[in-house]
């Protein structure tokens, strides 16, 4: 088949799946024919997990693809790629990426990504300043290092230490002063003064080299961006022999293995108990709120501090600075700044501004001070096992205008929606209970419509005569400002949250009967083994 043919396949099933399901979106661009899709799903991913985003173009054309595939995704609180929207890229353009940055955003129904990784392109790169004008940009290491590595051969290939230097001097230098020493060096050492390609991604520092990046939040456990790659949620389900045909059976494929990954993962958080390697009850807070990978790099952490110690240097009023320093590397200290009054502190490394999780740095300071437990601003609601289960400190807020408050609410009940739905349909015995929960919930949302249209001297279902016209205005003026419409509406919002609190009840019953599968799987594996020794003898 022709691509022509490869993309109507393609659009065609888009059609089927929004008929299907009214909350699958997609578009097509005028003229150039690019198109962008995503499901409910993508979009409550990005409501739980869009602090940072990733633009995947691996599958772009001219890098021996069949397909001209794009993804945009992020991280989850086990740290798995997860989806946020998919595209295919036919014609590239700064106005058709541009095009594909605005039809995202507007499907997401939300603000854009504090941060987003792309590839090193231009294109791409102007795009995204005119439509993500405050999110900060990075390239990815990842791919700069492989280009490197194409474009220096020569280099590499006769210089066995040329790889690792280079490295250390991207990843590993600590401060500005110190990447341009290291960086000099290198160039000089190696003759490389006039290399194009070197110069084009040193002019570009400022958006790929850690020490420049690390003050803002990507989502990131590893501390070396440059061992992993795009955060490709494809990758090993669409390569370079993928046809246009065979997209879509693999989109699916990765979607459902991504999901059973994280089922899993949740089931491990919640039915199993990391190993302690302290007494601390700092440690013990950790592992009961952090998901396990989130546990690991934390536990990781706070171990080090046993090898680092907090020297004080200075002090300010409330704040005083103290040296980090593993025992025999002074020369390699960190400089962490601890507020005693408000139990904060800062630290020159950035890890938790980067990543998400404290520092050993922090924590020495802490344990010098004798702070037992981590202050809730060093939790990341992201990382912890309850990334997903939203809170009532969450709720959108409500402004004096009607019509926005109203927008603002039908989005916040859209998202609400569809995670019920998406839990409620696992399974019929979790389908029946998730449709009763609705009926009742139903039944209050018509008692409450009922209120609205009632008039003094009426009785209400709970036996309680409505309020007069001055007694409500006196409840609306003390209560909220908005007037009874917004009170109504901040109503119906609180008891659809509690609804969504008991879809997390049947999430967990999921997870049990996962358990159980996994279970059965084992025995099932045992009875064909014992099968097998038995035809043997």
């Amino acid at each position: 088949m022709s691509v022509g043919s490869g993309v109507e396949h393609v659009l065609n099933y888009l059609k089927r799946r929004q008929l299907e399901n009214p909350g699958f979106l997609y578009a097509i661009e005028d003229d150039c024919g690019n198109v962008f899709w995503a499901d409910p799903t993508c979009r409550l991913n990005y409501t739980y997990f869009g602090d940072t985003l990733v633009f995947d173009t691996t599958y772009r054309r001219g890098k021996r693809y069949q397909v001209p595939f794009a993804a945009f995704t992020g991280f989850n609180h086990h740290g798995q790629p997860v989806l946020f929207g998919c595209a295919l890229i036919l014609n590239e353009s700064e106005s058709s990426f541009a095009w594909l940055f605005q039809t995202w955003l507007q499907a997401m129904s939300a603000p854009p990504p504090p941060s987003i990784t792309v590839e090193p392109d231009r294109l791409i790169q102007v795009a995204v300043s005119r439509v993500f004008s405050q999110t900060r940009l990075r390239f990815s290491q990842a791919l700069i290092f492989k280009e490197t590595e194409e474009k220096l051969a020569h280099v590499y290939q006769s210089h066995p230490t040329f790889e690792s230097e280079f490295i250390n001097c991207v990843t590993g230098t600590e401060t500005a002063a110190e990447f341009e020493a290291s960086w000099d060096s290198i160039v000089r050492r190696y003759y490389l003064e006039d290399n194009d390609w070197l110069q084009s991604i040193y002019n570009a520092r400022q958006q790929w080299v850690r020490v420049f990046i690390r003050d803002t939040f990507y989502g990131e456990l590893s501390t070396n961006e440059g061992s992993s790659f795009l955060n490709s949620f494809f990758q090993g389900f669409v390569d370079a022999s993928t046809t246009m045909q065979m997209l879509i059976k693999q989109y699916e494929e990765a979607i459902d293995s991504w999901r059973e990954k994280e089922l899993k993962a949740d089931y491990e958080a919640t039915n199993s108990t990391p190993i302690m390697k302290t007494p601390s009850p700092m440690e013990k807070q950790a592992a009961s709120l952090y998901t396990r990978v989130a546990f690991i790099k934390f536990q990781e952490e706070f171990v080090e501090t046993l090898a680092n110690h907090a020297n004080r240097i200075s002090d300010s009023g409330t704040r005083t600075t103290y040296r980090v320093a593993k025992f025999g590397e002074v020369h390699k200290g960190h400089t962490v700044s601890f507020d005693f009054l408000e139990v904060k502190a800062n630290c020159s490394c950035q890890m938790f501004e980067y990543s998400g999780i404290i520092c050993r740095h922090i924590l020495a300071v802490f344990r010098a001070k004798n702070v037992l437990t981590l202050p809730s601003r060093y939790l990341l609601r992201r990382w912890t096992k309850e990334a997903k289960i939203r809170g009532t400190e969450e709720q959108p807020e409500f402004s004096n205008s009607c019509q926005e408050s109203l927008n603002v609410c039908y989005d916040s009940l859209r998202q609400e929606a569809t995670k019920y739905v998406e839990e409620g349909a696992k399974s019929i015995q979790i389908y029946k209970v998730a449709m009763d929960a609705l009926d009742e919930a139903a039944k209050k949302v018509a008692a409450a419509s009922n209120i609205r249209g009632a008039t003094p001297g009426t009785t209400l279902p709970n036996g309680e005569a409505y309020p007069s016209e001055e007694a409500r205005e006196t409840a609306n003026a003390i209560n909220h400002p908005g007037g009874e419409k917004e009170r109504t509406i901040l109503e119906l919002t609180a008891e659809l949250e509690r609804t969504g609190q008991r879809c997390e009840v049947y999430r967990a019953n999921l997870l049990s009967i996962l358990r159980d599968m996994e279970e059965q799987k084992f025995q099932l594996s045992h009875k064909v083994q014992n099968a097998r020794l038995s035809l043997k003898e």
